[in-house]
């Protein structure tokens, strides 16, 4: 197919779903998928990924395939395009025989411009057949991550996918994901077999969103204390395990809290119930495992909590990523303890794959340095997807402004003796036994701890065995951690995670060097011009709170009537638009970003009359 004018996909947006601009690499993936080229994209959870096959499929002649995991975000997708006026639909086992049979009815016609399947449904028999008479033109692999072994959410069913390049090998394919590794996109290219990919890389940055962690004390009344800032506003709350949701959820419940609880355990119709009233606002916070989230396309996510450790740094990302998909300022807070990679690391002990036990530990290890850590929460988390930290001149920067750690500062102790332990333990268990060993051996060492390995190997003979008594495991092995980003040790992710010195740290012991680090985590909340000055740097706009109040219970209204969440009306940031700008003709409202043809049609008049009444 020949390339549309930038013009023509340019107002397309504009026309169909209502914004005067695209989102950073948005056009330039759509151009080469155009071009017919292959593309592996990774854009951010609310950056677009969506647009990237949709606007193209509705300029496009013939049919566009979305491959999705879930049921629950076809649907999302699909309910979004019918509203924007875009004719869309998905065939899965969620449709009744009659509703299937419309769907082919059309799909003959040439009258649906989009359709989502899921792998399996893909490759059931005769369905390739089936394709090759639909005039398929493009296939675009949504959540494509799932097709790594090393991804965060590996779905053996996406392996079978490079089915699909073997019937259509002219066919343009893109390949979607929010996170990836190196080697994740390494996987992605091999396993659906993409030629000569054109690969597009965002800035895993999400300027709308803050991070905090906290030492997790009290749960429920630390989470009592955030929900305070969103009274009305929808929220997640992660949790390791099911019976912990439940208990949680319980919990708020008795404080007066509208939530509930979602897991695996859930008979499948329950847990689409519940999952459709937190779409729909019917549920203010969910209470979850990680079972639930990546089919939700709810843009007005306010807070994310992770009541416990996320199981590695890419799942953190993907999971507090499901906040603000709207661009509004939202916030993202973990409840740390050290107890919870305790329990982790004895997970990970019991996997009787090496490779799986090696890649779980690496991940973890990473992980915890990232709690611990005292450095900018945005900068460490972009360094770990390779990604440099820029301030809003395009210069590097070691500081973002919005985290806890640059709101308030962790205070530095004198670890002078703490280093020099630590250090010396290191060193000696290498000289006498000849290797290196993970930090978890080390501390052990350092409590005297009656551990089989440390008699096998002779380390209760050190001098520097007990040494370390005097302060608690989790203090130990967060100096320990410490001292890594400070550069006096180095972990080697490559090699079981060992411990060594760095040549700074010899020197810092052979000069008795004077060492400060940061102390632990605070417990103490962010004040009120903390918090003020942190929706500054998250980019709040300022909105007439009245009118704004007033066009949600008017979108309310309508979403009831229609049986379709709130959201899929106007999103929150069209509606602050609006009530900002006030526009007070039918035709001003073209100039709202969100809002396009098909939506002024349905809803326009309705905001004028609000607005003039108001």
């Amino acid at each position: 197919m020949s390339l549309p004018a930038v013009d023509t996909l340019s107002a397309t947006l504009k026309n169909t779903f209502g914004y005067a601009s695209f989102r950073p690499l948005q056009r330039e993936i759509m151009e080469e998928t155009l071009a017919g080229r292959d593309v592996l994209a990774l854009l951010p959870t609310g950056g677009g990924k969506s647009l990237c096959y949709q606007l193209p499929a509705i300029v496009r002649a013939g049919l566009t395939v979305v491959i999705s995991p879930l049921i629950a975000l076809m649907k999302d997708q699909v309910d979004s395009l019918l509203q924007n006026g875009v004719k869309a639909a998905y065939l899965n086992s969620s449709l009744t025989d009659d509703e299937s049979k419309d769907t082919w009815r059309q799909l003959f016609r040439g009258e649906i411009k989009v359709l989502y399947l899921s792998p399996e449904r893909l490759l059931v028999e005769g369905m390739l057949d089936t394709l090759e008479q639909l005039k398929l033109e493009f296939v675009a692999v949504d959540e494509a991550h799932c097709i790594s072994s090393w991804g965060h959410d590996f779905r053996p069913e996406y392996r079978a996918l490079k089915a699909v390049r073997a019937r259509f090998p002219h066919v343009p394919m893109l390949g979607l994901t929010a996170s990836a590794t190196e080697r994740v996109r390494h996987d992605i290219v091999e396993m659906l077999e993409l030629k000569n990919p054109r690969t597009f890389v965002a800035s895993f940055n999400r300027p709308n969103l803050s991070y905090r962690i906290v030492p997790r004390l009290s749960p429920i009344k630390q989470i009592l204390e955030i929900l305070e800032g969103y009274r009305d506003e929808s929220g997640i709350i992660y949790c390791l395990s099911r019976a912990r949701t439940e208990s949680v959820a319980a919990d708020l419940v008795k404080k007066g809290i509208n939530a509930e609880a979602y897991h695996a355990g859930l008979p499948a119709e329950e847990r689409n119930r519940r999952q459709e009233r937190f779409v729909k606002d019917e549920t203010q916070v969910m209470v979850a495992t990680i079972a639930f989230g990546m089919g939700i396309d709810k843009p007005d996510v306010r807070f994310v909590i992770h009541h416990d450790l996320p199981k590695n740094i890419e799942s953190y990302y993907q999971e507090t990523g499901r906040a603000g998909r709207d661009g509004l300022p939202s916030e993202c807070v973990m409840l740390y303890t050290s107890s919870d990679a305790a329990k982790l690391r004895v997970f990970i002990d019991q996997l009787t794959d090496p490779l799986e036990r090696e890649i779980s530990s690496r991940q973890l290890s990473r992980l915890l340095q990232f709690a611990e850590g005292s450095e900018c929460r945005r900068v460490s988390l972009l360094n770990y997807f390779g990604e440099v930290y820029k301030d809003e001149s395009g210069e590097p920067a070691l500081v973002c402004g919005a985290c806890d750690n640059c709101l308030t500062p962790r205070q530095e102790v004198d670890a002078t003796e703490v280093a020099q332990k630590l250090i010396s333990c290191v060193l000696r268990i290498k000289k006498h036994s000849g290797f290196s060993v993970g930090l978890n051996h080390i501390v052990d060492v350092l409590l005297g701890a009656q551990v089989e390995k440390i008699k096998k190997w002779g380390h209760d003979t050190l001098s520097t065995y007990g040494a370390g008594k005097g302060k608690t495991k989790a203090e130990w092995l967060y100096f320990a951690r410490e001292l890594v980003t400070a550069g006096l040790l180095s972990i080697n992710h490559d090699h079981f995670n060992v411990v060594d010195v760095t040549s700074e740290g010899l020197t810092a012991l052979k000069d008795k060097r004077t060492i400060r680090l940061r102390a632990p985590l605070g417990t103490s909340g962010l004040s009120v011009d903390k918090r003020k000055e942190q929706r500054r740097h998250l980019g709040a706009v300022d909105f007439d709170e009245e009118i704004f109040t007033k066009l949600r219970s008017w979108r309310a209204g309508v979403a009831r009537e229609k049986g379709i969440p709130a959201y899929m009306v106007f999103s929150d940031a069209t509606l602050q638009a609006v009530a900002s700008k006030k526009p007070r003709r039918y035709s001003d409202l073209r100039g709202v970003s969100g809002i396009g043809e098909k939506k002024l049609e349905l809803y326009g008049e309705a905001i004028i009359e609000l607005l003039e009444s108001t």
